[in-house]
């Protein structure tokens, strides 16, 4: 049997429908097309920090390459950093057959640090449409923090703040909406850097 490029083990259908969104961009990403398919971890972040590398062995054979990805924020190790839990996963699939063919990508604190780019896609995807406010001033009128780089400090509750006041709920299929539209380089977060590298690493566009 010839193996798929790739399998994904998501956290939850929100993480899912956003990696969806990406590989299907691939000329942005700048890969060639991938052969992938992405599952649920029914634990979630705990899962798959914990036992992705059991979810994963039937599959050693299968697949060339294996991603997981789950966020910090709730996964039970959150006294550690992203790239020690990271590295911890990394070394239990590499001990079950996954060995230079596997990668883990741990989003801190969470999925929702990626949606908060200054992209104008967001507004627009979260349903914005107040126009007498930015939604980052409305944000800030409203206790949420923004660090630095224009993000709030706590983005899931940002996020569902925001879907709330325009009466719109939360679904997966705006994570896909969002990963389908936003330019790449609007993201400077570490770990979304991370699954860009990746994935050109394993998958790079064939030579013109």
């Amino acid at each position: 049997m010839i193996a798929k490029d790739l399998i994904v083990l998501a956290a939850d259908k929100d993480t899912e429908f956003s990696i969806r969104g990406l590989l299907n961009r691939h000329l942005a990403l700048r890969t060639r097309q991938v052969q992938c398919d992405l599952f649920v971890h029914p634990e979630h972040d705990p899962g798959c920090r914990l036992r992705s590398q059991a979810f994963l062995r039937p599959f050693v054979n299968l697949y060339q390459r294996a991603l997981v990805i789950f966020d910090r924020e709730g996964c039970g190790r959150e006294d550690h950093s992203r790239l020690e839990i990271e590295r911890e996963a990394e070394d239990a699939l590499a001990s079950s057959g996954w060995k230079d063919r596997s990668s883990v990508i741990v989003i801190d604190p969470e999925l929702e640090a990626w949606v908060w780019s200054d992209s104008p896609h967001v507004p627009t995807v979260l349903g914005w449409t107040d126009p007498a406010a930015d939604l980052h001033t409305w944000l800030q009128a409203h206790n949420f923090a923004l660090l630095p780089n224009r993000k709030p400090s706590r983005p899931k509750e940002a996020m569902l703040a925001t879907l709330r006041a325009m009466r719109k709920p939360p679904s997966a299929a705006r994570f896909q909406q969002l990963a389908s539209k936003v330019s790449f380089t609007r993201c400077t977060d570490d770990a979304f850097l991370k699954l860009l590298t990746t994935l050109r690493r394993w998958f790079a566009s064939p030579p013109p």
